[in-house]
């Protein structure tokens, strides 16, 4: 094996590698050691992670109970297929997820990826309601499998060029920043939900619709909060026409909001829920977790894979949900969440180029505009935002091409989460002084 030596090495090898369809670049960080909040990289040079490795590392990179996990299964059993066999792993695992579900009576549904999970929620869906109308929301994202992508409503490039399912349809999401309806928080009269009504009266069949797909948080296009009470009302009108609601938590689940699910800020019990990205600890994992009448809609193998309950990712996963529940880690986001939300919002007092802040516990945005009036997108700031960040030693990305993404990991060290704030200032500073030269605008892909 020829081990690249510099990191110029590794990103021209990785160009001649590797289609532009796999990855996305924000900066040239060759992450090669982590502990928790902190990565190394090829040449030694430390960082800062908010990005929690794009929000997998909830209990911190390379926590030390997930690694005695893994290691001790790996000893004693690395795979014994789940789909013909029993092994114990997957058993604990799936017990577990149903006992902080917040779904009455569950079944649970293992896989690989976000993706897959999503994948499977279309399925047992349709199969469970026999209806194949699904509806979900703009800027959502669902994952990059055919189904998933054909429920994403944030990028419809790629299907424009090799297809979708069928029968999908969008609805707005609840963005009181950037409202759909041009309204303002104190003219809001619930467009958005009186707009689902209106689509079941003029476009969509309700009786024909097998589910709504949601995210309790809408994390790619931009940490964006729903307001309090709309996920009630709109789970009263689906409720009505026997819909489902399917529920993502593979970006806002497992303690990023300061609970287990994000859903339960809201008050409404969704039917099935989709997991995935810190379930593992960085490990591939999902869980599709659903009421039992729901999940057993389908036949004997119709959903699942070879490597599903792999007993290696499963105790893994089972050791992210015991050091969540013994460091209570749930109670620890939401206390840096508050803290660190403070601190952006002093930002925004101090700085023009932030418009806007949001999020709960430790999934924040940072809405960055070029105009607070008009609230236009500061593009090509956030690009310098995020590169001044890197050579500053701090991992960051933005969303949406304007929204940086805050999401350290639940367990990162309170001196450490301020010194990576005070980093982040510096850096929206230098880019509102000129500091970052306009020819780094090449180097910051984003997506």
């Amino acid at each position: 094996m020829d081990y690249p030596t510099s990191k110029e090495e590794v990103l021209e090898r990785y160009s001649r590698i590797f289609p532009r369809s796999a990855r996305v670049t924000y900066a040239p960080i060759v992450g090669v050691k982590a502990e928790n909040a902190r990565v190394w990289d090829i040449e030694g040079r430390e960082y800062i992670d908010f990005l929690s490795d794009a929000a997998v590392q909830n209990v911190g990179h390379n926590n030390p109970r997930v690694v005695q996990a893994i290691k001790e299964q790996a000893e004693e059993l690395i795979h014994f297929t789940f789909i013909y066999g029993f092994p114990v792993e997957p058993l604990l695992l799936a017990e577990k997820l149903a006992e902080i579900a917040p779904i009455e009576r569950p079944k649970v549904s293992l896989g690989m990826t976000g993706s897959d999970a999503n994948d499977g929620a279309i399925k047992l869906a349709r199969a469970y309601t026999r209806r194949r109308t699904i509806l979900s929301y703009l800027r959502s994202y669902y994952g990059a499998t055919y189904g998933a992508m054909s429920i994403t409503g944030l990028d419809f490039e790629v299907r424009s060029i090799v297809g979708e399912l069928s029968d999908v349809h969008y609805v707005p999401y609840p963005n009181c920043y950037r409202c759909p309806f041009g309204k303002e928080p104190k003219t809001c009269k619930m467009e958005c939900v009186s707009y689902l009504k209106e689509k079941f009266e003029g476009e969509v069949y309700a009786e024909g619709t097998a589910a709504l797909f949601a995210e309790p948080i809408q994390g790619d296009a931009g940490m964006v909060v729903p307001p309090e009470g709309y996920f009630r009302r709109v789970k009263r009108i689906l409720d009505e026409y026997g819909i489902l609601l399917a529920v993502d938590e593979v970006q806002s689940g497992l303690g990023r909001t300061g609970k287990w699910f994000a859903m339960e800020h809201f008050g409404v019990e969704p039917d099935i829920i989709t997991l995935a990205k810190p379930l593992g600890g960085g490990l591939p994992i999902s869980a599709i977790i659903g009421r039992s009448e729901v999940m057993d809609s389908l036949p004997s193998l119709g959903h699942t894979f070879t490597l599903s309950g792999n007993p290696v990712t499963s105790r893994a996963a089972l050791a992210v949900i015991e050091e969540i529940e013994e460091k209570d880690l749930l109670r620890r986001a939401e206390r840096l969440g508050r803290y660190a939300k403070r601190r952006l919002e002093k930002m925004k007092e101090e700085h023009e180029l932030i418009g806007d802040v949001r999020g709960l516990g430790l999934m924040l945005g940072v809405d960055l505009v070029r105009n607070r009036e008009t609230r236009e997108r500061a593009y090509e700031e956030a690009r310098k935002v995020v590169w001044r960040a890197y050579e500053l030693g701090l991992v960051l990305a933005f969303l949406q091409g304007n929204v940086l993404r805050i999401q350290p990991p639940l367990t990162i060290e309170e001196e450490l989460l301020e010194e990576g704030l005070n980093r982040l200032e510096r850096a929206i500073s230098d880019v509102e002084e000129g500091k970052v030269p306009d020819e780094i605008l090449t180097k910051v892909q984003g997506w």
